[in-house]
């Protein structure tokens, strides 16, 4: 089976060029060639990586696929969902859906970052980090389709939807595109995108949808980009090294040095599935410990600035 992504890398190259060169025109600082070659490099292993367990991938879907059709046969009454328009709008869906699920758990369990940890790498947001994904990744990815071919859904559509889903996303990877308002209400966009890039405190692990948005306004993971907020791209703490072997591999040797660290088997656990930041001394902070730590902070201001009115008052009085 063709991947359609393949039809679109010469518009994603051409793309690139013109960001690239917009960068360059008017001095925006989008790209530098380290950073480009990191991205690059990550990109052809990843490439790579995708078609040798594309089979895998829709192979695991077609055993579930087959292995349930008896079963839907006599409690749903059909043996698959066919072809229809409608199916195809409700793989679409159920796709996204599913994305949306696989990426937020990739940011709050610890051995998934360590897998996704390097799409996040880049201290650029352009379009080339698109292409910065983990080698890892696919290997346990298709575990959140695995409700769809059991259902009905044919292995080649949801393997279809699935390139149509990493298509769309390599348009978010901008800075370039200011904010589309009706569009930006239901569909993701460059936009709301670059917080979820961001490693800002109070950007952290928002924005998790893939073609849609609404998957973060329903579980509550949204948050609006502020204008007025200087976005800092990149991750609290960025690997020493740029070569695509560390920004795949480094985060899966510090969590087997936590775990070689510490005897409780509870703490051994925690560092492999606990949210990234956990430690079982309090040495580090998760995502949430930070969050709150910055609302007490800003609460803290307004009270501050609260106190000092009146006095302001009393001295222009």
């Amino acid at each position: 089976m063709p991947n359609p992504f393949t039809y679109f890398v010469p518009l994603f190259a051409v793309l690139i060029l013109g960001e690239a060169y917009i960068s360059y025109r008017e001095d925006k600082d989008l790209y530098n060639l380290k950073d480009s070659m990191a991205s690059t490099w990550v990109g052809i292993g990843a490439a790579i990586l995708n078609t040798l367990t594309k089979a895998y991938q829709i192979g695991l879907f077609f055993l579930f696929y087959e292995l349930f059709e008896p079963l839907r046969i006599e409690f749903l009454g059909y043996d698959n969902l066919g072809w229809a328009w409608w199916v195809w709008a409700l793989c679409l869906v159920g796709d996204d859906f599913n994305f949306y699920w696989h990426h937020r758990f990739c940011h709050t369990v610890r051995i998934f970052w360590a897998a996704h940890l390097v799409h996040h790498s880049s201290e650029k947001f352009n379009l080339g980090t698109a292409f910065r994904n983990g080698w890892t990744i696919f290997l346990y990815k298709p575990i959140y389709w695995i409700w769809m071919p059991i259902l009905g859904f044919n292995p080649v559509m949801i393997a279809l939807c699935m390139s149509f889903n990493s298509i769309y996303q390599f348009f978010l990877h901008s800075t370039l595109v200011p904010r589309i308002p009706v569009f930006g209400a239901v569909f993701n966009t460059p936009w709301v995108h670059q917080v979820h890039h961001a490693c800002n405190v109070e950007y952290l692990d928002r924005n998790h949808g893939g073609i849609l948005i609404i998957w973060d306004r329903i579980f509550g993971t949204y948050l609006d980009k502020d204008k007025y907020l200087e976005t800092k791209f990149g991750v609290l703490h960025p690997p020493t090294k740029h070569d695509p072997i560390t920004l795949n591999f480094h985060e899966f040797q510090d969590i087997w040095k936590d775990v070689r660290g510490v005897k409780s088997w509870k703490a051994k656990f925690m560092y492999v599935f606990g949210p990234p930041g956990w430690s079982h001394d309090g040495s580090r902070k998760t995502s949430k410990m930070l969050q709150q730590e910055w609302e007490q902070q800003q609460k803290a201001l307004q009270a501050a600035g609260q106190q000092k009115t009146p006095d302001l008052q009393v001295a222009n009085a």
